[in-house]
C-alpha cells in the first residue's frame, strides 16, 4: 500500500509479509582511484575527483546487485536541498536470478 494514497503498489502481493521489510539502497555516484600516498595525504576540504560528471547517471544497488539507474535531483519546497534520485532505468531482476 502507498502510505500517501492508500493504493496498492505495483508488484506488491497482498498478505506477503516481506513487502514491508525495509532494505538499504546504495547510490553510487562515481569512483576514484587515487594512489595510497595521495589518499593518506588528503585533509579536510581536499577534493577527490570522481570518474563521472554531475549530469551522468547514478547506479542504485541492493547489496552488490544493480537494481536501477537514475539522475540525481535536488528537492524543492519543505525538503529543499535534500538529494533524491529520479529512476530512469530498472534492472530486469527476474532474468538475472537464474
Amino acid at each position: 500500500m502507498d502510505e500517501q494514497t492508500g493504493a496498492a503498489r505495483p508488484g506488491a502481493e497482498p498478505g506477503n509479509p516481506f513487502t514491508s521489510v525495509p532494505i538499504e539502497i546504495t547510490v553510487s555516484v562515481g569512483k576514484a582511484r587515487p594512489l595510497i600516498r595521495d589518499l593518506v595525504g588528503l585533509g579536510e576540504n581536499a577534493v577527490l575527483t570522481l570518474d563521472r560528471r554531475v549530469e551522468d547517471p547514478v547506479e542504485l544497488y541492493v547489496g552488490d546487485q544493480l537494481v536501477a539507474r537514475g539522475q540525481l535531483e535536488e528537492l524543492d519546497g519543505e525538503q529543499a536541498g535534500q538529494l533524491a534520485v529520479r529512476l530512469t532505468e530498472i534492472a530486469d531482476l527476474q532474468n538475472e536470478l537464474g
